[in-house]
């Protein structure tokens, strides 16, 4: 498999399927360092960052935007002293896409 970072996005529709849990634990084995959560049943990845003050962890979080407006896939990002946190799913069908796996080892390297 090629690093997930480097993947194509795919639009993503109302009628694509959930990610299966095989694929989660193919995926999850490039970004170790986010969990999954669900919140009122719904499966999402959440990650987060510390910075040393607010400034850096804003600048983080304009970087992730960029990448978020470039893939035209957006997170629930919180913006905080020292640290920011960066959770991702697919609206559109309620649950966890490739797409969000994508876009969180994205946001990993942007945080190199």
């Amino acid at each position: 498999m090629s690093q997930l970072h480097e993947l194509q996005c795919e639009a993503c529709t109302a009628d694509a399927p959930t990610v299966t849990d095989a694929e989660i634990e193919q995926y999850r084995t490039e970004i170790p360092e986010w969990q999954i959560i669900e919140r009122d049943g719904i499966m999402k990845l959440k990650r987060i960052f510390t910075f040393r003050n607010f400034q850096q962890a804003l600048d983080f979080t304009n970087r992730v935007g960029e990448i978020a407006e470039d893939a035209g896939h957006h997170p629930a990002l919180l913006t905080e002293w020292g640290k920011v946190t960066v959770t991702w799913w697919s609206h559109k069908i309620g649950g966890l896409h490739r797409n969000d796996f994508i876009l969180a080892a994205r946001t990993d390297e942007v945080a190199k």
